[in-house]
């Protein structure tokens, strides 16, 4: 009769048992369960030069984005099953669905393509509504390592007891049942055509996860669901490395694994689970030690014999992963558990990435990243780390390049970490990325890295080809010379002349005919940035840039009055375009600074434009030195008696986001300001108040305590400092106990505040 070997996928207990199977059977053939057109994959897998975790990697190459993977680590039970058939010269035969089914299945609307395409391999029930596991542990992780992972068992224990298992959890309500049924039917099939060559049945062995054994053993088998299939989509496969660490993030995965490395030092040891747990206790004792911490060999003993002593009282033959995380926080940590749940607990993750043999050849994009990461000494770990680039160096500039052309592709390896500015994160692309002299980044492998890299190779065969080709396919997408002007400063970042100069020539056509002046001002900054900064990162398109800015300059400077006119959700994209218009206006002498303030000018003194566009404009021309105090105090008191209550404070709202400490400053802009406020009729203060205390909300300490101390002046209060400390501190016990005089002002203050 055949030999029905059910597993857990990346069980230590499962191939300890598996191997002495075949040791003792010494099969004719070996059937796995895996894709059976991974094939060709198992002799690069088994390779003496592969060093798991490394998985089968199986996606979509029919322009639909869609992978699977299949991962092995050294104690995976199919691993171990495929190694022990190579080195004895022994037939494999893999007998899963192929990878164009599997992917075609997982495309389905409630899978997720990106998530390893193996079903739960024991039908394990889900704990019930209190949180207890099976048989009153609180875990079902817990009750698989007290009842199968750490006991020894002789392979036909083993197996039958993981089959009774097995066949109770598949009593449970399943919505993929046909699915597996399906693949039940599959493995039955792949062993009626062994056994139809006249091979010895007590020679074949089949691997697979418990449930589909469970099938077999039953006879829970309908052929005719084979005709169910779904029809295979275009599909190829390649062995990519792996992680511990995604591993252990394989939620819901029926072979998913909580602690890996723990498992991997069980493996080792002869699936000597109380070795292991000392092992870890040992290296948890240095790690504290690295980080200040009292942790003595004394305590490591200690350690061990309490997990022992808890595994004793539970029942259990073995102590685990429970008892590993109680004892070290009772004996090593002296009762916090802090350490353990903070830096610990990731000994017994790991963070070992695995390596494929050179039997695999990695496609040219693969090659690449592999080769700069190497040469660039960047993370190759699936531990983040951060590190800085000082873009001064050439090489660090090369090195940035590289870490964008992965950012372009959606590679994911490299992320951006700024630095933080008003309203969240500087972004990692921009034009203000071409002025950066460093740049930020945390950089982490992850078996998504190679997925994506293999994807990428449609786009070219160099990170630089690819990632322009994908910049270079927005460019019929940009409706505007902001947009093109976007695609420009990437391809700048990346290095990319060819993109660079057809996005030139995007943006050329599109200048001369966008009236869009938040388009306008991007794209105006782009080509300041790339006439300043572009030589750094080797651009050679600096002329023509700046024959652009001159023409954007002056389209986007003859379009800002009819953009600042509108309701205050219709401006705001003006406002932002003004600010940038003032920074490329002042901040250098590649445009005509003085075109500049005299549209500044023209806006604060316009009265049909919107009341935040004049005072922004007001502000700008303060914050350059280009409007004198009497001219200031003249515009100021124009502009707030030509609006209305809420224009007022909209205008004061521009202003004061700008320049709010010359306003303060200025004894006679504070009274123009006084009369504006005493002004508004009592009707209005209630409409008025929203706009009021958004005006002032921008005001600093330094700016609030030059305000309180002009208006104290004008309303001729005498004892100014009291009355200013009373503010600085803002302290309602002290305002009431204020001089009378002054406790009138506070109080219209506290309003405005």
């Amino acid at each position: 009769m055949i030999h029905l070997f059910p597993v857990r996928h990346h069980s230590p207990r499962s191939s300890a048992a598996l191997r002495a199977l075949l040791d003792t059977v010494r099969p004719e053939v070996v059937l796995v369960e895996a894709p059976s057109d991974a094939a060709p994959l198992v002799e690069a897998l088994t390779d003496p030069e592969t060093e798991p975790p490394v998985a089968i990697l199986g996606y979509r190459t029919d322009g639909t984005v869609g992978s699977a993977l299949w991962p092995f680590a050294a104690y995976s039970p199919e691993y171990v099953a495929l190694a022990w058939a190579r080195a004895h010269g022994v037939r494999v035969g893999l007998v899963d669905v192929p990878v164009g089914v599997a992917l075609a299945e997982e495309a389905a609307p409630t899978t997720d393509a990106s998530e390893p395409a193996e079903e739960d391999a024991l039908g394990e029930p889900p704990a019930d509504v209190e949180g207890v596991g099976p048989d009153g542990f609180r875990s079902f992780e817990e009750f698989w390592e007290a009842r199968f992972e750490a006991p020894a068992y002789a392979p036909a224990d083993f197996t039958a007891a993981l089959t009774a298992w097995a066949q109770v959890g598949r009593l449970r309500p399943d919505p993929r049942r046909d699915w597996h049924r399906m693949r039940d039917a599959l493995f039955a099939q792949a062993v009626d055509r062994v056994l139809a060559e006249g091979v010895d049945p007590a020679r074949v062995v089949l691997v697979a996860g418990a449930a589909h054994i469970a099938a077999l053993v039953t006879g829970d088998v309908d052929p005719q669901l084979l005709a169910r299939m779904p029809a295979p989509v275009p599909a190829a496969l390649t062995l990519i490395p792996y992680s511990y660490t995604r591993l252990a993030e394989q939620t819901g995965y029926g072979a998913g694994n909580r602690a890996p490395r723990y498992y991997q030092r069980a493996h080792d040891a002869g699936c000597d689970f109380r070795r292991a747990t000392t092992e870890v206790l040992v290296e948890f004792a240095e790690q504290l030690r690295l980080r200040g911490h009292s942790a003595s060999l004394a305590d490591v003993i200690e350690g061990s014999r309490l997990a022992g002593a808890l595994a004793d009282l539970r029942g259990k033959s073995e102590p685990g992963l429970d008892e590993v995380r109680e004892a070290a926080i009772a004996t090593l940590c002296r009762g916090d558990a802090a350490p353990v749940d903070t830096f610990l607990w990731s000994t017994v993750v790991g963070h070992a990435v695995g390596k494929v043999s050179a039997r695999i050849a990695r496609n040219s994009l693969q090659d690449e990243f592999w080769r700069e990461v190497e040469a660039r000494r960047l993370p190759r770990t699936d531990l983040a780390e951060r590190f800085a680039l000082r873009l001064q160096e050439p090489v660090q500039v090369e090195t940035s390049t590289f870490l964008h052309r992965l950012r372009v592709l959606g590679v994911p390896y490299a992320a951006w970490q700024g630095t933080a500015v008003s309203g969240g994160t500087e972004a990692v692309a921009g034009a203000r990325a071409l002025a950066r002299v460093r740049e930020a980044w945390e950089a982490q492998w992850t078996p998504a890295t190679d997925i994506e890299l293999v994807r990428a190779i449609v786009h070219g065969e160099s990170l630089g080809d690819a990632a322009g080709r994908v910049l270079s396919a927005r460019l019929p997408d940009t409706l505007d010379t902001g947009g093109a002007a976007d695609v420009l400063v990437e391809a700048v970042l990346c290095q990319s002349p060819r993109t660079v100069a057809a996005a030139l020539e995007r943006c050329e056509a599109r200048a001369a005919s966008d009236d869009d002046l938040a388009s306008l001002a991007r794209a105006v900054r782009a080509f300041d940035g790339l006439c300043a900064y572009g030589s750094t990162r080797g651009a050679a398109a600096a002329g023509t840039a700046a024959t652009l800015l001159q023409v954007t300059w002056t389209r986007a400077l003859l379009r800002a009055p009819a953009a600042c006119h509108g309701d205050e959700a219709a401006v705001a994209p003006a406002r932002d375009a003004l600010r940038t218009l003032h920074e490329v206006g002042v901040g250098g002498q590649r445009v005509d600074r003085e075109s500049w303030l005299a549209c500044a000018r023209a806006l604060a003194e316009h009265p049909g434009i919107h009341p935040s566009c004049a005072g922004l404009a007001a502000g700008l021309l303060t914050l350059s030195g280009a409007l004198p105090e009497a001219e200031l105090t003249r515009l100021v008191g124009f502009r707030l008696a030509l609006f209305d209550p809420i224009g007022g404070a909209s205008f004061l709202e521009g202003f004061l986001g700008v320049n709010g400490l010359a306003l303060c400053r200025s004894r006679p802009v504070v009274e123009a300001l006084d009369q504006f406020l005493q002004a508004i009729p009592a009707d209005q203060v209630r409409d008025s108040l929203p706009m009021l205390r958004r005006a002032f909300a921008c005001l600093g300490p330094t700016e609030r305590r030059y305000l309180v101390e002009n208006l104290v002046r004008l309303r001729k209060v005498e004892d100014v400092a009291a009355a200013a400390q009373v503010v600085r501190a803002a302290d309602a016990e002290a305002l009431a106990q204020a001089a009378a005089d002054v406790a009138g002002l506070m109080d219209d203050l506290d309003e405005l505040l």
